[in-house]
């Protein structure tokens, strides 16, 4: 079929518009002075991170990749080496592209106001967005074009689902714990001990605490959606190799549905293009509403090319309904979140604060369980509908319909730490400055 190679070129184009964003952010100031030494810090503390940490894993991945050589042969040992360096690619991208992004975003921020903020960090979270996405279509359409004659090979397939989640749980876990370690650490040490500001340039801990804002809210995170990405589209390729055909649920043949899962994951990178230039075409507004728009302009595009894909494809309505409970489930648990941590919640738990620290940790606790309910419902109800239209494929494919715009959410997610290492950056300038004028070193 013509059309299965489809994946390849948008995943291309994919790569060569985070390569243009990227030639966009370098355009910008990048700063000179005290504010320029204090992003070299930040960026050599992440680039040592990520030394030390790759070093570690390569052992690890070299290990295991003999291991499947020896014991399954050298379509999955190939498979996972590549779902591994992928990954590691995709994440030395996206940490040079933040840590290139965050001085640019302070001084736009200064010189242009919220909106040339807005522009210049979202582009940075853009490049990280559709870097994962794009890399990981890549892999996983290369595969599925070598594999697909031989269901057997077509397994080496769950290879390179197993390379990406390896790697993604070192820098995933490895990440968030440095950052959180590093936020902790600098808290303590400024505010109780020293009783000085969180970003006061006297702690030296602040970089520490900025660098991890990148390895762990920007790589980490990207980590943890590269491998849901990943593994909800090859799980959907695994459960559509083990099917007994004739299916009640579909016309189409055994290649359609094994492609069904690459083809959503290529429209939602499309997708992902469109509401990444629907951001950055509304950068003049506030903050929240460009992005809002900008995910429901993805949302949007997602499901309508989905529609008509499907049609042509005679796939069938059921299949599209659950790609549909799969999107709209995102949905729902984004305006949940939202909901949750911009709302009445956070000023209740703000108002709790009053008392002193232990009710706000109690109620703090108490919003964020009750924040879960819904969400769990949301999942047990796409669970239901999902297995009752087209079985365990029809959860896999809404499982890929829910991830197929992590293009566009990875860009929303990344965007918030190289804004807020921006801040800091701004904040430990400013308190050197301060400081060298009331004599201090």
């Amino acid at each position: 079929m013509s059309f299965l190679w489809i994946p390849i070129p948008v995943a291309a184009l994919g790569l060569v518009s985070a390569l243009y964003l990227f030639y966009r952010i370098g355009r910008f100031p990048a700063g000179t002075g005290e504010a320029r030494r204090i992003a070299d810090a930040i960026q050599l503390g992440a680039v040592v991170f990520l030394r030390q940490e790759y070093s570690v894993l390569a052992g690890f991945v070299v290990l295991v990749a003999l291991i499947l050589l020896a014991a399954s042969g050298v379509n999955s040992g190939s498979a996972f080496l590549l779902g591994a360096v992928g990954f590691a690619a995709a994440g030395l991208i996206g940490m040079y592209t933040t840590t290139h992004t965050n001085l640019r975003t302070a001084v736009a921020a200064h010189e242009q106001g919220s909106a040339g903020a807005l522009t210049v960090s979202f582009l940075g979270g853009s490049v990280v967005g559709l870097t994962v996405a794009s890399i990981g279509l890549m892999g996983m359409s290369s595969l599925f074009l070598v594999f697909m004659d031989d269901s057997e090979s077509l397994r080496a397939l769950n290879s390179f689902a197993m390379g990406a989640s390896s790697v993604a749980l070192f820098a995933r876990v490895g990440g968030g714990i440095f950052t959180k370690c590093a936020d902790v650490a600098a808290d303590l040490v400024g505010k109780l001990e020293e009783g000085i500001p969180e970003d006061d340039p006297r702690n030296p801990g602040v970089i520490a605490d900025n660098v991890g804002d990148n390895v762990g809210d920007v790589a980490g995170m990207g980590a943890d959606l590269f491998e849901s990405y990943v593994g909800a589209s090859i799980a959907a390729i695994a459960i559509a190799v083990a099917l007994e055909f004739p299916v009640t649920y579909s016309a189409a043949g055994r290649m359609e549905l094994l492609f069904l899962p690459l083809a959503l994951s290529a429209i939602g990178l499309l997708a992902s293009l469109v509401g990444v230039a629907m951001v950055i075409s509304l950068a003049g507004h506030t903050p929240f509403k460009a992005l809002q728009a900008g995910l429901l302009t993805s949302s949007v595009t997602f499901l309508l090319a989905t529609f008509v894909y499907m049609q042509w494809a005679g796939l069938g309505v059921r299949l599209f309904a659950t790609v549909l409970t799969g999107a709209i489930a995102g949905v729902v648990i984004g305006l949940v979140t939202d909901y949750y941590t911009r709302r009445r919640p956070v000023r209740l738990i703000a108002e709790a604060g009053k008392t002193g620290a232990a009710t706000v940790i109690i109620k703090g606790l108490s919003v964020g369980m009750q924040s879960v309910v819904i969400r769990m419902l949301t999942l047990a109800a796409v669970i239901l509908a999902a297995t009752s239209l087209a079985g365990l494929y029809g959860l896999a494919i809404a499982a890929v319909g829910m991830l197929a715009t992590t293009g566009m959410i990875i860009a929303v997610d990344a965007y918030g730490p190289v804004a807020g290492t921006a801040g800091g950056i701004a904040e430990i300038r400013h308190g050197r400055t301060d400081q060298s004028r009331n004599g201090f070193p």
